[in-house]
């Protein structure tokens, strides 16, 4: 799969997203190992502290299915649906992504519909915490 084609589905994943409180929707796109996609989406909730991620929404797709082994990360996101530059993970996805995901792992920001921003995981979290 290419870069293209996998920020092409976490555009796709952000019409899914449920955001009635900030406007903001956010679509994330995660290729194994295996070649296999898991998406996901951002999920608001009234009183905010349940509300997940896109980025998390996807591992935990992926990880509840028995998938460990990550190859790459698209992220889109923007306001009411609509893309608005880079939507970097937050650091609490930036730390899951570490306990999967190798620090030169490759975090692909979406921009525009056939733009993006490339980073890899030690780029977005330098000091990532580990055990």
């Amino acid at each position: 799969m290419t870069e293209k084609e996998l920020c092409k589905q976490a555009l796709s994943a952000m019409e899914r997203a449920y955001a009635p409180y900030s406007g903001y929707t956010v679509g994330a796109a995660l290729l194994t190992a295996d070649g296999r996609v898991f998406t996901g989406c951002n999920i608001e909730n009234a009183s905010y502290t349940p509300t997940v991620c896109a980025e998390r929404t996807a591992v935990f797709k992926a990880v509840s299915e028995g998938v460990r082994e990550f190859t790459m990360l698209a992220v889109a996101g923007g306001k009411d649906g609509a893309v608005s530059g880079a939507f970097p993970p937050c650091g609490v996805c930036r730390q899951v992504l570490t306990e999967f995901c190798s620090p030169d792992f490759p975090v692909l920001l979406v921009t525009g519909e056939d733009t993006f921003e490339r980073y890899t995981l030690s780029e977005l979290l330098p000091l990532a915490f580990k055990l």
